[in-house]
């Protein structure tokens, strides 16, 4: 079993939408995903904005992906999720489905600042 950020066991992050590198609603994470989708956040329309800006709009659907709406949960990039932190957009996140790998990027204490209770 996977591990999230606390050190239990990685919990879900959503089934609908369906998100995880692998559509499986889990931030697990592999070798094949160089993105590393591992951070569990509920997007919010700052975030979106930000992501957009940066050539990934998360809102527009395309291929079996719905597009994202302010409040959906989904397993973003590290390195985005961090990019969003530093540039002050950070959307919060649920720890519980935040997968360990996660910490290779971002500190325990800046996840836990932005933590929802779930």
């Amino acid at each position: 079993m996977a591990q999230n950020v606390l050190g239990g066991e990685l919990a879900d992050c959503s089934h609908d939408p369906k998100t995880g590198f692998y559509r499986n609603g889990c931030c697990e994470t592999g070798p094949d995903d160089a993105g590393v989708h591992t951070v569990c956040a509920r997007v919010t329309e700052e975030f979106l904005t930000f992501s957009a800006e940066r050539g990934n709009d998360l809102t527009r659907p395309d291929a079996g992906f719905p597009g994202l709406q302010p409040g959906d949960r989904w397993c973003l990039c590290a390195t985005r999720w961090k990019e969003a932190l530093d540039g002050g957009v950070a959307p919060p996140v649920v720890l519980e489905a935040t997968h360990a790998r996660t910490l290779e990027w971002v500190d325990l204490a800046d996840l836990e600042k932005h933590r929802i209770a779930e």
